[in-house]
């Protein structure tokens, strides 16, 4: 089972995520470093978990009061090698090009956006905001490889239009979010990755989100089919033990 770190980003900070409650969320206190600057607190999380992928939620750009474009920057300049899986509430195809493409004008210009040295930026498209499902072919098509978050409060899914209800449109990898869960110490929601693996089709990657707190959470978790998880509270207070085969 592979540990995804995860970096909540809002008005400049990094913040600590609590049951989906964002207008409470405060900059984060973490025992792995001090001070809640983007870089630092990312540089922490990959050091603890031993990943090279890392998930960020920009949440400003999600609740639409302006995406950390800066920090992303230097985020995907100060850490090369590493899968940056970004959620930054796209409706669509383009307003997420458009988005990469603002982050690529304010990297250096020594370092070109194409250059393997920086990280690499997947987007993920998040139901709560999708409105076209067609983004995550066009992405797919660019070479992109997207991943489709399927976000969940109050064990319903969290969609900004109608989704279509099959599963033929799912790209490779899908994210199953209980917002719920999300840095409540509540264990994880094994029953919705359940049946997302489900119905998923054979190839899809399925990866949880929420409610981690130790590593027996982690262990039970990957009976449900999932291949990763996304963990940040268990991170943050040193929760848990994190070896070579739990981070691969």
């Amino acid at each position: 089972m592979q540990v995804i770190p995860v970096l909540d980003l809002l008005d400049g900070h990094v913040v600590r995520a609590v049951r989906g409650e964002r207008t409470a969320y405060r900059p984060i206190q973490s025992r792995l470093a001090a001070g809640s600057e983007p870089l630092v607190i990312a540089r922490a999380l990959l050091a603890a978990s031993g990943a090279r992928t890392l998930y960020i939620a920009d949440l400003g750009a999600i609740l639409q009061r302006g995406a950390h474009v800066h920090a992303l920057a230097a985020l995907r300049t100060a850490l090369p090698g590493v899968d940056i899986w970004l959620d930054a509430g796209y409706t669509d195809y383009a307003s997420m090009r458009a988005l990469f493409d603002h982050i690529d004008t304010l990297i250096p210009g020594d370092a070109h956006p194409a250059r393997p040295s920086l990280a690499r930026l997947v987007p993920v498209f998040g139901s709560e905001s999708l409105r076209d499902i067609h983004a995550l072919q066009i992405a797919q098509a660019a070479g992109l490889a997207p991943i489709l978050s399927l976000d969940h409060r109050g064990g319903a899914l969290l969609a900004a239009t109608s989704l279509d209800n099959g599963s033929a449109w799912w790209p490779s990898r899908v994210i199953v979010m209980t917002l719920d869960q999300v840095g409540s110490y509540a264990g994880p929601d094994l029953a919705s990755v359940g049946r997302v693996r489900d119905s998923a089709p054979a190839h899809t990657t399925v990866i949880g989100a929420g409610g981690i707190r130790h590593r027996a959470d982690l262990d039970t978790a990957a009976n449900t089919g999932a291949s990763a998880w996304l963990v940040a509270s268990a991170l943050h207070d040193v929760q848990m033990d994190i070896t070579p085969t739990a981070s691969r």
